[in-house]
């Protein structure tokens, strides 16, 4: 038997990374150590005490808060998913959809692109500077003249490693009459966040993640720091008990191991240094980054070649070649002193 599916599924593509058996994986933009022994010792305890036979709380009362605690915001302007996408997902079917658009600047991040997409949201697009920057009054004419029901901005933007300046967000909110996102999936590696920003009376919000600098990917956790009437909307669409009780408890207790977060972030920024540096000393265009990976482009090799080459020698990086505006490029996440070792030595070859 054979079901139809929607005809619009045919001219989308799934979010896909190449996954293959290597031995330093710097692809996905993970982060290079997990949590201290500490915080693992502590979510066990944790669960010896959780009511599997109960439904968790359906509003993440405890999570809210300690996260509005940790952005000195109030808990009714935090929303929380599993994982930074689920928040996305819900921001797009609360204000997108049908008859509604979304404006991004390419090259960013492709979900923004890809789940407005799956909501039936229109998605409008804008090309960066040669150099992946944002010039102010461009954003602003572009927003005034889209008149987008979401302004999707990333910062640090995913795959440049760039932030925006915060006169763009000023532009960008200054033009638009819907909601300007800000992506902040790597904002603690940043020098500046738009959390300060949020508040009841304007339009911004603010997407973040414990995947990257909180070492949590694994579990699936993301918020949202919004105007309170942008969470309740998205808490009318978000499917009821998303969040099971050990995420909950394993998002309370990270914030117990904040010292532990920063000195990571501090490490990875230091190891980011390093990476930089030897990239400006070989054949490659690189630009600066403020986030955990750093994006190249080798001048004389192809990047599909160089990507090949690395692979050959057990080390995955992400291949970008593909993506709007990044013909040739190569993303590479930060991971451990040896493993940047390992990439840094292995490139030297791949580019001969």
């Amino acid at each position: 038997m054979t079901i139809d599916r929607r005809p619009d599924l045919s001219r989308m593509k799934g979010y896909h990374s190449a996954q293959v058996e290597v031995d330093v994986r710097l692809n996905t933009n993970e982060s290079p150590e997990p949590p201290p022994p500490e915080f693992g010792a502590a979510l066990a305890r944790a669960v010896t005490e959780i009511d599997f036979n109960r439904y968790p709380d359906r509003s993440a009362t405890a999570l809210r808060a300690a996260i509005a605690a940790d952005h000195n915001v109030r808990p009714d302007q935090v929303f929380v998913g599993n994982g930074s996408n689920e928040v996305l997902q819900c921001l797009l079917l609360a204000f997108g959809g049908p008859g509604r658009s979304v404006l991004v600047f390419e090259p960013t991040y492709a979900l923004h692109t890809h789940i407005p997409e799956i909501t039936g949201t229109k998605v409008l697009t804008e090309t960066r500077n040669e150099d992946f920057t944002l010039d102010p009054a461009t954003v602003g004419a572009a927003v005034a003249a889209a008149d987008p029901t979401i302004v999707f901005l990333c910062s640090p933007n995913n795959p440049t490693g760039l932030i925006e300046d915060p006169a763009v967000l000023d532009a960008a909110a200054a033009a638009s009459q819907g909601l300007v996102v800000v992506d902040e999936a790597y904002g603690q590696f940043s020098s500046w966040s738009a959390v300060d920003r949020v508040n009841d009376d304007d339009r911004i919000v603010v997407v973040r993640t414990f995947s990257k600098t909180w070492a949590m990917a694994g579990l699936r956790l993301g918020y949202a720091i919004a105007p309170s009437s942008v969470v309740e909307a998205m808490d009318a669409v978000v499917l009821p008990y998303h969040l099971d009780v050990v995420k909950q408890a394993a998002g309370v207790l990270a914030f117990d191991f904040r010292g532990a977060m920063e000195a990571r972030v501090a490490r990875i920024c230091e190891q980011r240094g390093r990476i930089m540096a030897a990239l400006t000393d070989l054949d490659v265009d690189v630009w600066p980054s403020q986030a955990n990976f750093v994006l190249f482009r080798p001048r004389r090799v192809a990047g599909d070649v160089v990507w090949q080459r690395l692979v050959d020698n057990s080390i995955l990086v992400r291949n970008c070649s593909s993506w709007p505006g990044l013909d040739g490029c190569l993303r590479v996440t930060v991971g451990t002193a040896e493993e940047n070792g390992r990439f840094i030595d292995a490139l030297k070859g791949a580019l001969a």
